[in-house]
């Protein structure tokens, strides 16, 4: 019977949850069942369209005030957790930190989302939020493109890179509000490599997403360059 590397590893240097420290089965990556169960997962209700949780029950189908005043670009928006406690804290190490070994934990999450609330049939090729080329230079990576290439991997579709790209920098979205945010954003993307989009439907994957800005600003321009549909999956909802 043969032992994967990961066995052997695991018994030289046996891995420890990112959070609680505790012992990790080989089934798992480096955050326990018990931390991922204390994730504040996004769950009913929510806006249809975009994804937006709110509080207080309600028993239908519903569309946020946002996207009924102007309807997004993208078909379908979903985020798997809320950015808030250790999921925000692990996001800020991936991101900032450079703890890339998060990553598989964090494509455990985009595709259990999937397989919640998306017809993979719709979805021809995978693609990310870009970062402005002196970004990215600056921090080595870009942490979306590495999600959606493990997350393309696992649902077996090909990822497109260079379909998007960021023409002009933008500052930090963080403390804006959302009239600010989309005109932070509006016009910062153009898509690329056009023929390859003609009529196909994308998935379009970030690690956070808050007011939809960017994930907004980014369908606009893959519908501009010829995207039948565009849907976006986030880690994490802000």
């Amino acid at each position: 019977m043969a032992i994967s590397w990961t066995t052997l590893l695991d018994l030289v240097y046996p891995r420890a949850c990112e959070l609680c420290g505790s012992k990790i089965g080989p089934e798992l990556h480096h955050i326990c069942w018990d931390c991922l169960a204390g994730l504040s997962y996004v769950t009913d209700p929510y806006c249809s369209v975009c994804g937006d949780p709110v509080d207080g029950r309600v028993d239908h189908d519903f569309v946020c005030f946002n996207c009924s005043e102007t309807r997004p670009h993208f078909e379908l928006a979903r985020s798997a957790a809320r950015y808030r406690g250790v999921l925000k804290d692990l996001l800020c190490d991936f991101k900032y930190r450079h703890a890339l070994w998060l990553r598989k934990d964090f494509v455990r999450l985009l595709s259990s989302c999937l397989s919640l609330d998306f017809d993979l049939s719709a979805v021809d090729a995978v693609t990310y939020v870009p970062l402005y080329p002196s970004k990215q230079r600056f921090r080595s990576f870009n942490q979306a493109r590495l999600l959606a290439d493990s997350l393309a991997k696992l649902i077996h579709k090909p990822l497109y890179s260079k379909v998007l790209k960021r023409i002009r920098p933008s500052i930090s979205q963080t403390n804006l509000t959302a009239k600010a945010r989309a005109s932070n954003v509006r016009g910062a993307f153009a898509a690329g490599r056009t023929f390859r989009l003609k009529g196909r439907g994308i998935l379009l994957v970030d690690d956070v997403m808050t007011t939809g800005a960017t994930v907004n600003e980014c369908a606009r321009a893959l519908k501009e360059g010829g995207a039948q549909s565009v849907f976006v999956v986030t880690v994490a909802r802000g």
